[in-house]
């Protein structure tokens, strides 16, 4: 299915001011680290960064945060007796370039020196996804005269996080054309074995020397160059940890001693084809529009190059592993928006990631006990342990001498019966009855206790109800009977009661295990029973309105066209206060909860929901979740044109910064919203008794759309057409 266009993200000029949005669109990884798209040589503003699924470590006001690894790219040339630098001298010609297609990152720089010399420059790099230990970079120079050439590679361990150090320098050494750091995390403990090795090919009279330096030791080589003679310097680096390996120093070092003298060619041709079988497995094909096309490759890429495949104890946080926004934490956005991706094609990975949520169901009951509850409440954001690190207070953005208090760590409760939701979804799709009974079960039942206990009886209406909450709509905090939680309580609660019923018919071993070590009982069972069918719900019974949260219908109204245009978001405008107090939303809650739950909407009730909300929603400056996902509902009321402009929205949100803040890495959220608006929205995937069928809504000027998919174990592939041109499906 791999076709020949639209895999190559290119940038064609260097431009410091736009550097860090650049270092987060050329960012390449292997599931097991990902590195942002800084150049081999230094500049001013860049954010250079390598960071480890894993590796966490504490740190004020945000709890803990990833680290950001020792510098692996480091590699500075002296040509001709002048450093290479693309901020002196002349750019004949630049062009930089992601191959999608097998993660490479090249950059091709013609230059002349500010004393004249011609060079000719050509620099790539690639993550291992063979061996996600080993990191490799090449560079080849073409010199026009007589010259010589002095390349520096340092293995660099005084990195911090936005000033922030987290390493300890444990030791380091050096061998020939070899050199190590071993450094440990100052809180946590993580240690880290790193190892680079350097070699050269090409020119004459070569020497090696090397800089013992500590925290970077440095290994130098120098040759001699005739008039367009051409000098390889291949550096590869290897990084372990000690949550794979009891000596990570030696792992790293042994990791290079088995690779030939040469490994470039041979590491690149096994990456290259275990790249290629991602894509086989989940390559989209858009014709006409390759602007379309190219946005959805890029966003499955970053899935990819973030997916984790051999550790089931991380996640994919919001940004993956390209930036510092929300410090490598785990939202609902995995669940929700990443996971049905990977469900779908790779359901290896998706096991992978919802066993984190089983490896910290421990964190979950200690923040359900410490809030007063019972069973498991999932942390809104997670990391390494599943605690609570969402920061209670931030920074004011305009005014550093004061704090904003950050709620949705207390209150944003929807989140445990997303995980259930995923777990769910997953089974569905896999068949995978193991997962169910021995991590997924355990999972729905403790989250079941927590809502059950999280409810509160109000006498006058005869419901239960969930108060002072935080929707998925962050504009309005503290409401109550928010619809998409109480929905989704209602969901988790029924679901869980027939997960059991499963679990006792066919692991009745497991099942009791289950109900000894939870304590579960008949009377609890039934007060599940009892608050799932009497969940508050409010629906205009004229016309099938669901309103958003008690009292949304009164919220000050605010028309946005008067608003437009505009460079900022409504809470921007009108301060935190004032959003609240507004009706314009964030994102639709109403309008995700019909993607999630369609059985809770008729044809008119979907339509009516889906054009009252879209008309109050910030879609350009509010959360980058919701456009996909209006997309898709969109599609579904059958106006592709709108649902493309929603996409569009959503598909574009890196490449082109339309939110202006792609600097702080990948919205991978949105990413794995884009798949889930081609495959459910366009493509009108739907899994009906006999298999998955498609109902199709193509924008009308794509001619052709094929994708796949597992299910039950079974790859499908759908090639749609645009009906213009006849409907071919497979």
């Amino acid at each position: 299915m791999l076709n020949q266009r639209n895999w190559i993200i290119t940038e064609n000029c260097f431009d410091l001011k736009s550097q860090n949005h650049a270092e987060t669109i050329f960012t390449i990884g292997n599931g097991y680290l990902g590195t942002r798209g800084t150049h081999e040589e230094h500049y001013p503003g860049e954010e250079r960064t390598t960071f480890i699924h894993g590796v966490f470590d504490d740190v004020p006001i945000v709890f803990t945060e990833l680290v950001n690894a020792p510098d692996w790219l480091d590699l500075t040339l002296r040509l001709g007796g002048e450093w290479f630098s693309l901020t002196e001298g002349e750019i004949l010609s630049y062009q930089r370039q992601l191959d999608l297609r097998n993660g490479l990152l090249s950059r091709r720089v013609e230059w002349r020196s500010p004393q004249g010399a011609r060079w000719l420059l050509l620099f790539e790099r690639f993550a291992s996804l063979t061996n996600p230990h080993l990191l490799c970079q090449r560079v080849t120079i073409k010199a026009f005269e007589n010259t010589t050439v002095e390349a520096r590679a340092t293995l660099s361990g005084d990195t911090d996080n936005l000033n922030y150090k987290h390493w300890d320098w444990l030791g380091q050494g050096l061998e020939h054309n070899n050199t190590w750091l071993h450094l440990r995390t100052r809180s946590s403990g993580i240690e880290l074995g790193a190892a680079t090795r350097l070699t050269v090919d090409g020119g004459e009279n070569l020497e090696h020397t090397a800089w013992d330096t500590r925290n970077a030791p440095t290994l130098v080589v120098t040759t001699e160059l005739k008039s367009g003679d051409i000098v390889e310097i291949e550096k590869i680096t290897a990084f372990y940890t000690s949550r794979e390996t009891t000596d990570p120093q030696g792992a790293a070092r042994r990791a290079l001693e088995t690779l030939p003298k040469r490994a470039w060619s041979g590491l690149m041709e096994s990456h290259a084809r275990a790249w290629q079988r991602e894509w086989e497995a989940c390559d989209v094909v858009i014709e006409g529009d390759d602007r379309a096309h190219l946005a959805v490759r890029f966003s499955l890429f970053q899935l990819l190059a973030a997916a984790p495949r051999q550790d089931e104890r991380v996640s994919i946080g919001a940004k993956a592993l390209s930036g510092y926004g929300y410090r490598g934490h785990v939202f609902w956005d995995t669940e929700i928006f990443m996971l049905p991706f990977f469900t779908y094609t790779r359901p290896e990975i998706a096991r992978n990631l919802l066993s984190y949520r089983f490896h910290t169901l421990e964190g979950a009951r200690k923040k359900a006990r410490e809030n007063g509850f019972n069973g498991a409440q999932f942390a809104w954001e997670s990391a390494a342990t599943g605690e609570e690190v969402t920061p209670t207070w931030v920074p004011h953005p305009t005014d550093r001498t004061k704090l904003i208090r950050i709620w949705t760590g207390d209150i944003q409760i929807h989140i445990s019966a997303d995980v259930c939701y995923a777990i769910w979804q997953y089974w569905q799709a896999t068949g995978d009855d193991d997962f169910m009974a021995h991590r997924g079960a355990e999972i729905f039942l403790d989250v079941a206790r927590f809502w059950a206990s999280r409810a509160e009886w109000n006498g006058e209406t005869g419901c239960y109800e969930f108060t002072d909450v935080i929707g998925p709509d962050e504009y309005h905090d503290h409401v109550d009977n928010n619809a998409y939680t109480n929905a989704l309580a209602r969901w988790q609660l029924s679901t869980a009661l027939k997960v059991l019923d499963w679990l006792e018919g066919r692991y009745p071993t497991k099942a009791a295990e289950l109900r000894r070590s939870l304590e579960l009982d008949e009377s609890e069972l039934t007060r599940w029973r009892e608050v799932a069918e009497k969940i508050y719900w409010k629906q205009d019974e004229s016309n099938g309105l669901i309103e958003q949260f008690e009292g949304y219908f009164q919220r000050r109204q605010i028309d946005l066209q008067a608003l437009e245009p505009r460079t900022q978001s409504i809470q921007s405008l009108l301060g935190i206060e004032g959003a609240n107090e507004a009706n314009i939303l964030k994102q639709p809650d109403v309008v995700m909860l019909a993607y999630l739950l369609p059985e809770l909407f008729d044809e008119k009730t979907l339509r009516v929901n889906y054009e009252y909300y879209n008309a109050r929603t910030d879609h350009t400056f509010g959360s980058s979740l919701g456009p996909a996902i209006h997309a898709i509902i969109a599609c579904r009321v059958g106006k592709p044109d709108e649902a493309y402009e929603h996409f569009m929205r959503a598909a574009l949100a890196d490449l082109e910064d339309v939110r202006g803040n792609a600097h702080d890495g990948i919205h991978a959220a949105s990413a794995g919203g884009i798949w889930q608006a081609i495959v459910f929205g366009f493509g009108g995937l739907r899994f009906e008794p006999d298999g998955p069928k498609t109902y199709p809504c193509l924008p009308r000027h794509w001619r052709r759309l094929v994708f796949r998919i597992r299910y039950r174990g079974q790859p499908y592939e759908f090639d749609l057409c645009n009906p213009q041109t006849g409907v071919a499906e497979g």
